[in-house]
């Protein structure tokens, strides 16, 4: 039995990824960061806008709000590419959630590096994953950082059983009201400092649920988000690359 195993493990090798040492190349049919062609006429603009089945489209400033965008690609479509084609760019996370409005402008998104945060938490990160009012996309796809491919433990970070045992929320879902209470209480069992992740569109504006009377429109109406990841879901890398970015003083 022993032998077997492990002539099954050199057989398999290692499925782990070298990220971030080494670049990862997503499938083509990938839709990560857009890039807007700010010349493209206004007529091209609205039209896109008018196909857009979250609003997520300013026509007056040519851009495209991450918050509400569920990179469906319906724009690139419409629009053959003039206006928009999505890149496979997956690095998308931000510390500040105006960064998440893209235009034709090549801005950058970025994670602010704070010292604090990577000297509290760069060693060991343990976080309680809730979804509020989610479709279990967003938790599926959680779920994978902890296949051998991601293995997100190498990089000392976890997930608790327990909002007392962790050092932060990651939340999913528009945070239905029936929700509030639940996810109240899990904040105040966590230890001070902590923080707040919201991943997903939902999380970051309510989705495809936005505007309903039975949910908030997203986390930061209930608590100051520290670390914004869209996407619908996001993918595992993009919140790979935001966790560690975020949290880890180096990677090893």
């Amino acid at each position: 039995m022993f032998i077997d195993i492990i002539k099954n493990r050199i057989e398999q090798g290692n499925k782990t990824s070298k990220y971030p040492k080494e670049k990862v190349s997503l499938p083509k049919n990938y839709r990560g960061l857009p890039k807007i062609n700010f010349d493209c006429s206004k007529e091209i603009v609205e039209e896109c806008a008018e196909n857009c089945p979250q609003d997520a489209i300013n026509v007056e400033n040519k851009s495209i709000d991450l918050r509400k965008c569920i990179f469906c690609g319906e724009c690139e479509r419409v629009s053959k590419g003039e206006f928009v084609k999505f890149t496979q760019k997956f690095e998308m996370g931000t510390t500040n959630e105006n960064d998440l409005i893209i235009d034709g402008k090549n801005k950058i998104i970025e994670i602010e590096h704070i010292k604090e945060i990577k000297k509290l938490f760069g060693g060991s990160l343990s976080l309680r994953v809730i979804s509020a009012g989610g479709c279990n996309a967003c938790e599926s796809d959680i779920n994978v950082l902890n296949t051998p491919v991601f293995d997100l433990s190498r990089f000392g970070i976890n997930f608790a059983a327990s909002p007392r045992h962790a050092d932060g929320l990651l939340i999913v879902g528009p945070v239905t009201k029936s929700m509030v209470y639940a996810l109240k209480k899990a904040y105040e069992a966590i230890p001070n400092p902590k923080v707040v992740i919201a991943s997903g569109t939902c999380a970051l504006s309510g989705g495809v649920f936005r505007d309903n009377k039975e949910q908030l429109n997203g986390v930061k109406n209930l608590f100051k988000v520290d670390l914004f990841v869209p996407g619908c879901p996001p993918h595992p890398m993009t919140l790979l690359h935001a966790l560690i970015t975020f949290f880890k003083k180096e990677i090893k």
